[in-house]
């Protein structure tokens, strides 16, 4: 008889929900499944509402990336409305965005991800979170980490006019420009910031890399998978989060496609599931081959790793540095370790870091022009950019006066989620046999989702009508007695 373990809610992610685990009749595991409650349906919410109201709605889908959409919803009407930032409002917009990049990416690994690792993942619970990591790792550590998030925040604060949901963004610019003082200001920041990202790698280096335990869980076979990768590149097919083309590399590394924003839809589609009110996209010239790994599976994975693996190498010195230092250690590209997007995260913080740096000592950024008119109707728009958890992009199509008729949403925890559901089922048959569950065991499966730091709360789709709801009403002995159903209209 078919049992079943529930882990409701999972924890340390953004979003709710749970994993469902069926074992057979010797206990082990048969299937293992992440199912998605909440829905959310932005895209109707879009519908009707005037295009430039976009870039302050989209950032309410979610609190944690709220950047990542204003920014995506942004370019998104430069190209709806055919205008080009100019210079200086591009360099702002780049700033706030690699800003927000090392925030964010540092909020995942101290608070999210790391106490996997920094605890130990059998610890206690209660012991796998921030005050846990602050324990591990002392005092003088954690007010760091504080004053690294506190300095990045007050500068998206600034030039974004809210740091949970920025307002600064324009068609053709952004709305306010940086002066000669806070310049100077953000500078010495940016590179006490840039000292920081370092000192994140060598946290990681002591206490995962000289751990020969936890080097072992990171490239054993229960957290690898062999799928696509993809990811925004610039000229030179170096990792950009901001801007550029969108590159697809096979399970070997060779190069599968490349393509501008504006074609997505030529190369991604999006399967369903009835269990889940995620969609899973897959890459459209392979096919949707089920939840199966290898290059003939047109599965594909997003966010750090992925975007290393699908680029030619980092665009600023240092972080090329521990790029190179990580492929080294992990035998080769591309890696196929899931854990290691922990490690390529910290990578990316760093150079986010440069990147600030490199724009704040270039004067030009206090240029006063940090806008372009636009002139021309608007009618279709794309913009991507590269969200912490991967590609995100945002499609509108509007009527000539600017009111939105149609709008797409491919949010980056989406594109992962069918390598999440894998990864999760994978560890789960590694750590869970004969029957012999125990919390840390559980939690070594909940692991197979935190390197991706999901946020399903912004990923879930609903047509017009009513929410779709199934209720399965069981007896005393675990058989399906009824179903009630409420389907869509």
């Amino acid at each position: 008889m078919t049992q079943k373990i529930t882990i409701d809610p999972i924890t340390r992610l953004e979003g709710h929900g749970k994993i469902e685990i069926f074992l057979d009749d010797k206990g082990d595991v048969d299937r293992a499944i992440l199912q998605i409650p909440e829905l959310r349906g932005f895209e109707q919410f879009a519908v009707g509402r005037a295009a430039e109201e976009m870039p302050r709605i989209t950032p309410r889908i979610c609190g944690v990336c709220p950047t990542a959409h204003h920014m995506a919803s942004t370019k998104a009407l430069d190209d709806l409305f055919h205008v080009e930032p100019t210079p200086t409002a591009k360099m702002i917009r780049e700033l706030i965005y690699n800003t927000f990049q090392f925030e964010d990416h540092t909020l995942h690994f101290f608070f999210l991800g790391g106490p996997d690792f920094v605890i130990g993942p059998q610890a206690a619970a209660g012991e796998r979170n921030i005050l846990g990591v602050i324990g591990k790792v002392g005092e003088e550590i954690g007010l760091k980490v504080i004053k690294a998030r506190r300095e990045a925040r007050d500068m998206i604060n600034y030039l974004g006019g809210k740091i949970i949901h920025p307002v600064c963004g324009l068609p053709g610019g952004v709305s306010k420009g940086l002066d000669e003082e806070h310049r100077v200001e953000f500078l010495k920041q940016a590179k006490d910031i840039v000292e920081f990202a370092q000192f994140s790698l060598k946290i990681f280096d002591d206490v995962v890399l000289q751990n020969k335990e936890y080097v072992d869980v990171v490239v054993g076979d229960a957290y690898q998978l062999k799928t696509y990768y993809m990811g925004l590149v610039d000229k030179d097919n170096k990792v950009n989060f901001y801007d550029g083309d969108i590159r697809v590399v096979d399970p070997e590394g060779k190069e599968f496609a490349k393509f501008k924003p504006r074609d997505y839809l030529k190369h991604i589609e999006e399967h369903v599931e009835p269990w889940t009110y995620i969609k899973f996209p897959y890459l459209k010239n392979v096919g949707w081959k089920g939840f199966e790994e290898g290059k003939d599976s047109g599965v594909y994975r997003v966010a750090p790793l992925a975007r290393l693996n699908a680029s030619d190498g980092m665009a600023t010195p240092m972080a090329q540095e521990a790029y190179e230092k990580m492929y080294e250690t992990l035998g080769g590209k591309p890696s196929h370790h899931t854990l290691a997007f922990h490690w390529a995260r910290l990578i990316e913080a760093l150079q986010a870091a440069e990147v600030m740096v490199q724009l704040l000592e270039n004067k030009d950024i206090t240029d006063p022009n940090i806008r372009n008119i636009p002139t021309e109707k608007p009618d279709e728009g794309v913009g991507v950019v590269e969200a912490p958890r991967g590609t995100l992009i945002h499609h509108y199509k509007t009527d000539d006066k600017g009111i939105i008729e149609e709008a797409n949403l491919i949010v980056a925890t989406v594109n992962n989620a069918a390598a999440i559901n894998m990864s999760i089922e994978k560890a789960a048959k590694a750590f869970i046999k004969g029957g012999e569950v125990s919390e840390g065991l559980l939690n070594m499966a909940e692991m197979g989702f935190r390197p991706y730091d999901p946020c399903h709360a912004c990923g879930t789709h609903s047509l017009p009508g009513d929410m779709p709801l199934i209720v399965d009403i069981y007896d005393s002995s675990g058989k399906l007695v009824e179903q009630i159903k409420r389907d869509q209209e």
